[in-house]
């Protein structure tokens, strides 16, 4: 069994020095031809269902297949591209504007070298050369990540940096994790970005990033079992990618910065009209626009047909923050962030060295 090696990921990697020169001589190889099955003999032909497979309750999940993936791939770069670098923050605006390819590439239907190399690397109109220069640098930044994995397969289940063992409890808070899972918490743009991800299996990454951090600092969850939640209702679902990031914003790296994210500010930045938390919680119908992201300070709260908060955000934000400022502490955390930092490399320079305490951002207004 022979296979043709496909992405940037390097097995048993000694070193990260000289991984990203040995990406780019490997994207810009020629693309491998299909595979000619029917000379071995073999006629795959139709898929079908295992007898008593359950309906697939994500009813606007993303078609598959390779001529999906060709016209996803086709209409991002011929126009819907342009606003990307502007659009991808915010989940509706994203939802249109970002590539939508990642099922395909995890699931295989396309691969990164061919997309990369689709990529113009000059584009006539400025807007759009920037935005595709944007999407390159996130296309190498996949398997910057899942090299991450590769390098410590441990990290699915422990502790990148072990001072954060026994930050969190070990047995989740079940109510909380329900409510979550839900997009209950009684939070709207949480919850609304949730609901959404349970409809359609996708999410822009900022918001995956804001789900992430409140179920790991507001809602006090373990970072593996509110990853679990996402992973199974990503229909992109890339274990390379997704468990470093879940560490990251959960700040259990001891590389990465850590990031607080205001659930509340998020909504009001990423969906000022309020479009978007609308169309997922209908029985906000009726709060004013100038209270749709805090709706238990409208008056009428009583009267609606969705949860209180399951937290007060601000507080459970503070207190966060103090607990992980308590591990943060102290010289012998920084010299095995240094390590780290060293072994798996990061965006930094190789030789980048993590701020000393009073310069780790924990920002409560991001």
């Amino acid at each position: 069994w022979h296979e043709p090696v496909q992405n940037g990921v390097v097995r048993r990697l000694a070193s990260r020095d000289g991984w990203a020169a040995r990406f780019d001589r490997l994207m810009a190889a020629p693309e491998l031809a299909a595979p000619r099955l029917s000379p071995l003999g073999i006629e795959p032909g139709a898929i079908g269902a295992p007898p008593g497979l359950a309906v697939d309750p994500c009813a606007g999940r993303q078609r598959g297949g390779r001529a999906a993936g060709e016209r996803l791939l086709e209409s991002f770069l011929s126009g819907r591209a342009q606003p990307y670098r502007r659009a991808m923050s915010a989940p509706g605006l994203g939802a249109v504007h970002c590539s939508r390819l990642s099922p395909h590439l995890a699931h295989g239907t396309l691969s990164l070298r061919e997309v990369i190399r689709a990529v113009p690397q000059h584009h006539p109109d400025r807007g759009m050369a920037e935005s595709l220069a944007s999407f390159r640098s996130r296309l190498h930044w996949r398997d910057h990540f899942t090299q991450k994995l590769e390098d410590a397969p441990a990290l699915e289940h422990r502790n990148l940096h072990p001072a954060h063992d026994g930050l969190r409890p070990e047995v989740a808070d079940a109510a909380r994790l329900a409510a979550f899972a839900a997009g209950e918490t009684g939070i709207p743009f949480v919850d609304a970005c949730l609901r959404c991800l349970h409809a359609t299996g996708w999410m822009n990454f900022r918001m995956r990033a804001m789900l992430q951090a409140v179920a790991s600092y507001h809602l006090w969850l373990p970072w593996r079992d509110s990853g679990m939640v996402l992973a199974r209702l990503f229909t992109d679902y890339e274990p390379g990618i997704h468990w470093p990031q879940v560490q990251m914003q959960s700040g259990t790296t001891g590389i990465n910065t850590v990031r607080i994210y205001n659930p509340v500010k998020q909504g009001l930045d990423q969906d000022r009209s309020g479009a978007f938390t609308r169309t997922w919680l209908p029985e906000l119908a009726a709060v004013p626009d100038t209270l749709l992201q805090t709706p238990w300070a409208w008056e009428g709260a009583g009267r609606l047909a969705y949860p209180a908060p399951i937290v007060d955000h601000a507080a459970a934000a503070r207190e966060a923050k103090a607990r992980v400022h308590a591990v943060r502490r102290g010289d012998a955390y920084f010299e095995t962030a240094r390590g780290l930092v060293t072994k798996h490399g990061s965006r930094k320079r190789p030789d980048a060295r993590p701020a000393p305490p009073r310069q780790l951002a924990l920002d409560l207004g991001e």
